[in-house]
């Protein structure tokens, strides 16, 4: 629905893809709209890199156009995200709580499964590649209560709005969502568990994060979530290393 059917090098986004009126009633409001920009965007790029044709990326390369739009962190519904290889080789663990979530390629809450790893605050979680391997990058997927379950002091109806640009003067302040990490550091080990920082997050405020590594070499990484902004305990959704 998004290309053209009789012009080779056109795609379409927004309330002119191909639908019926009755399917124009969900595909026509702002958030799908801007997704639907995201999925162009994403397969332009690589009808470009390959020189293939809008219709070309749907016959050759639609797998890789899901799984990079996943790796974006956009939601497919009825799709899973593939592991890197350095992380399906490696052994996972935590100091708590259940962290095999971390890897099933599901990076948000869906239907009765949290898709995540809940742990008191102070715990870690890290992967051992049994040997010195190069990581490029970490990949995090934190919990940015999706469903609005902890905002503080807002109204019930503003909870539906994920942003707002009118804000009355009465209103009290919409907060970072508790649930989400503010600080958190990375940490490596060439053996004999001797640790050491590689990087360190003190005022974080995204859902998706990516740290590159460049040229680090470690036999372990460990993820070491420090503090929220109000929550408990630790929930994340994704953790994986490429």
């Amino acid at each position: 629905v998004l290309y053209s059917k009789n012009i080779s090098n056109l795609f379409f986004a927004g309330r002119n893809i191909s639908a019926t009126h009755a399917a124009l009633s969900s595909t026509r409001v702002m958030a799908t709209c801007a997704i639907m920009g995201q999925a162009i965007g994403t397969a332009a790029a690589i009808a470009t890199r390959d020189e293939l044709t809008p219709r070309g990326v749907y016959e050759n390369r639609l797998e890789e156009l899901k799984q990079t739009l996943m790796e974006d962190d956009c939601y497919l519904p009825f799709n899973s995200r593939e592991m890197p290889e350095l992380t399906r080789n490696a052994r996972l663990s935590s100091s708590a709580g259940d962290a095999k979530p971390l890897v099933n390629g599901n990076d948000r809450p869906i239907g009765d499964e949290y898709n995540g790893w809940v742990a008191p605050l102070g715990s870690w979680v890290e992967f051992d590649f049994g040997s010195g391997v190069p990581v490029s990058q970490v990949r995090m997927v934190f919990d940015n209560d999706l469903n609005r379950e902890t905002w503080r002091e807002v109204d019930t109806i503003l909870k539906r709005f994920p942003m707002k640009c009118n804000i009355p003067i009465d209103q009290k302040a919409v907060n970072v969502p508790e649930t989400l990490i503010k600080s958190f550091r990375l940490e490596v080990s060439n053996g004999d568990d001797d640790w050491k920082t590689i990087y360190r997050e003190d005022n974080n405020y995204q859902r998706l994060v990516k740290v590159n590594l460049d040229g680090v070499t470690a036999s372990k990484i460990r993820l070491v979530p420090e503090e929220t902004w109000g929550c408990e305990e630790i929930r994340i959704f994704a953790f994986d290393v490429s």
